[in-house]
């Protein structure tokens, strides 16, 4: 099994910035994919960005493009999503998943909240 622990996120101005963190513990060798989704209450958990182990490509959601970057560093097994020029409506809980072995584990979520 994979655990994650997410962290970063917060109040922001819109605008600003903020950078989410998560760090994936336990069986993380055979780790796919790496990545985020958002969830607004009352809506579907959407996509943001992914990042695929096997040659480092990256994807993002329309929304998000040319705002939104994901990295990841692989000695500490923590992927990131930087995120510049926050909107209000990126205002949601962001969750960070990963695809371990053909299975999804799903992080505890971080809120943001931009304020117009």
């Amino acid at each position: 099994q994979v655990q994650l622990v997410e962290s970063g996120g917060g109040l922001v101005q819109a605008g600003g910035s903020l950078r989410l963190s998560c760090a994936a513990s336990g069986r993380t060798f055979n780790i796919y994919v790496m990545g985020w989704y958002r969830q607004v209450p009352g809506k579907e958990r959407e996509f943001v960005a992914n990042w695929k182990r096997s040659d480092g490509s990256t994807y993002y959601a329309d929304s998000v493009k040319g705002r939104f970057t994901i990295s990841r560093d692989n000695a500490k097994n923590t992927v990131y999503l930087q995120m510049n020029s926050l909107k209000a409506e990126d205002t949601a809980i962001y969750y960070c998943h990963v695809v371990n072995d053909g299975v999804r584990t799903w992080g505890q979520g971080t809120q943001v909240t931009v304020s117009s």
